[in-house]
């Protein structure tokens, strides 16, 4: 039987299914952190800042996963036409905010684990696991990491939506199929 040697035009199943799996994971933790920081000193908002760190917990890990794929599975290449058609700053664009959102797929957490630690609030994944601290109990720490985690979560949010809209006006206004490649059931 004949093995086929073309390069691959979409994503694999699981390429696509860890992309909207963290997509639904990042959207759903933004959330909940913009929404548990409303709150008043509570239960209740005691028990969103534990879901909030073990969601993040599962991001980082999700993140190593989707990294790992990524490394073992080159994806596929711009197809030739979209490439053609797109300025050199779109290109550069597109390498970039890939980049930027892995990096902060790991910065992210990383910080938030690093406040939570700082301020001396363990994680206990899922109240079973306790985590090591990311870095040793001070206070001064904690309010000079604080604002990094909130500001590297609002970076990854915007790259989100330019993410978003740049996939959208390929599908819409370009009509160029690229979108299609990340759908699954689309082959």
């Amino acid at each position: 039987m004949p093995t086929s040697t073309a390069a691959p035009t979409r994503y694999t199943a699981t390429a696509m299914a860890l992309h909207w799996l963290l997509a639904l994971a990042l959207v759903g933790i933004f959330a909940v952190g913009l929404y548990m920081t409303s709150l008043p000193f509570s239960p209740a908002r005691l028990k969103l800042y534990n879901w909030h760190k073990w969601a993040g917990v599962s991001i980082l890990a999700l993140s190593a996963l989707r990294l790992l794929w990524r490394l073992t599975h080159r994806p596929p290449a711009l197809p030739a036409a979209v490439q053609a058609a797109m300025p050199r700053w779109q290109q550069l664009a597109h390498n970039a905010t890939h980049h930027l959102l892995y990096l902060l797929f790991f910065a992210v957490p990383l910080i938030g684990w690093a406040y939570s630690s700082a301020a001396g609030f363990p994680i206990v994944f899922l109240g079973l696991v306790p985590l090591p601290d990311f870095v040793p109990v001070n206070a001064d720490l904690a309010e000079l990491i604080k604002p990094w985690h909130e500001i590297s979560a609002y970076a990854l949010a915007a790259l989100v939506v330019l993410h978003v809209a740049a996939a959208l006006k390929h599908h819409f206004i370009d009509r160029d199929g690229l979108l299609a490649r990340m759908l699954p059931g689309r082959g």
